[in-house]
């Protein structure tokens, strides 16, 4: 795992200065007096940056106090190739979803996800999403309030990087296992809000079962019923966070689901057992797969078979469904680098069941 490393203020003021528009200065580690948040972005309600920290020369780290959570949450950016060339141009952007129990920091820990964009001129972004929040804003029994992610992610921080980070408006988003649900649920829910999403080991069908669900929410000692309410007496608000159900308002846009089956596959080490939370995912894949089928969407499957819950499978997928991604928001991935790395994972055509 990599860690922030302390930069000059001088660095910090070039990187200022050449990406981040308007931002004032201090150190390279402390926004929260002046040096807040890109020249001050904000987003409509109040959220903003108190602390950036600079990880190396494209990646920022970003505290944001978020009323939507009620206390502050961390986002990761890999910033685009050339932000310093062009310092009007605003960028596509990726977001990338954490899993359940994941972090902001777990696609770049755990994949080569840095190494695939370092030639693209994207902005990847990768948003804290609690422990198991399941990218939603929780229902709490009619009252809302916090945990509000999907306000986190789609308003506020949308809001701060598009005001403060040259943020454009062609996006896609991705994500794995809950992050799955995220990017597909996302995307149905926020119609013309992005032009592709891609799932893997994604939670596409909610209501396969929702005991295993809840569960986890309570595994982490938060109140499974604050989530989205009974599953039978709220029925609609699950049907209103679940893919399966949503999978009509996702036409025209481009999509891409993967899956192993649980069993252990050639990127499982020796002796590797049947994974059961894979098990678990595949038949809400085949499921999403066969009722995006019925309703004529676009969408890429691949089922792939022996594979577990596991990163080399996410990586992997990462890569046969990058050029779709990045297609769907028109940044060019001709660079040798890029085409390279893409290679090591060659798209298998279209594999289901």
């Amino acid at each position: 795992m990599r860690r922030s490393k302390s930069v000059s203020v001088l660095a910090a003021l070039v990187l200022a200065a050449s990406f981040v528009s308007g931002a004032a200065t201090g150190t390279a580690l402390d926004d929260s007096a002046e040096a807040g948040a890109a020249g001050g972005a904000r987003a409509d309600d109040g959220a903003q940056v108190v602390t950036t920290t600079i990880v190396d020369s494209r990646t920022l780290d970003l505290t944001v106090q978020s009323p939507a959570l009620g206390r502050s949450g961390m986002v990761r950016l890999l910033l685009p190739l050339d932000r310093d060339r062009q310092p009007d141009r605003r960028w596509p952007v990726l977001y990338l979803l954490n899993g359940c129990c994941g972090t902001y920091d777990s696609w770049t820990r755990e994949t080569d996800v840095e190494a695939l964009t370092s030639q693209m001129n994207v902005l990847v972004v990768m948003p804290e999403a609690g422990r198991v929040g399941f990218y939603s804003n929780w229902w709490n029994y009619g009252a809302g309030g916090p945990p509000a992610w999907e306000t986190f992610h789609l308003t506020e921080v949308r809001q701060i990087l598009e005001r403060g980070y040259r943020a454009g408006t062609h996006r896609a988003i991705a994500g794995l296992s809950m992050g799955g649900l995220g990017a597909m649920a996302y995307a149905a829910r926020n119609p013309g809000m992005f032009r592709a999403a891609a799932s893997y080991s994604g939670v596409l069908n909610t209501i396969y079962d929702p005991a295993t669900i809840m569960g986890l929410v309570r595994n982490v000692g938060a109140d499974p019923l604050a989530l989205w309410g009974d599953p039978v007496q709220q029925e609609r608000i699950w049907a209103a966070h679940n893919p399966y159900d949503l999978a009509g308002r996702l036409r025209g846009i481009g999509l891409y689901v993967s899956s192993g089956d649980g069993n252990p596959g050639p990127l499982d080490p020796p002796d590797t057992p049947a994974d059961g939370i894979e098990q678990w995912i595949y038949p809400q894949n085949v499921a999403f797969v066969a009722r995006t089928r019925t309703l004529g969407l676009r969408l890429t499957a691949d089922l792939y078979g022996a594979g577990t819950h596991t990163w080399p499978h996410w990586e992997r997928a990462l890569h046969r469904s990058f050029s779709m991604l990045m297609s769907s928001i028109g940044a060019d991935q001709t660079r040798p680098t890029v085409a390279a790395m893409l290679a090591r994972w060659p798209q298998p055509g279209l594999h289901v069941g």
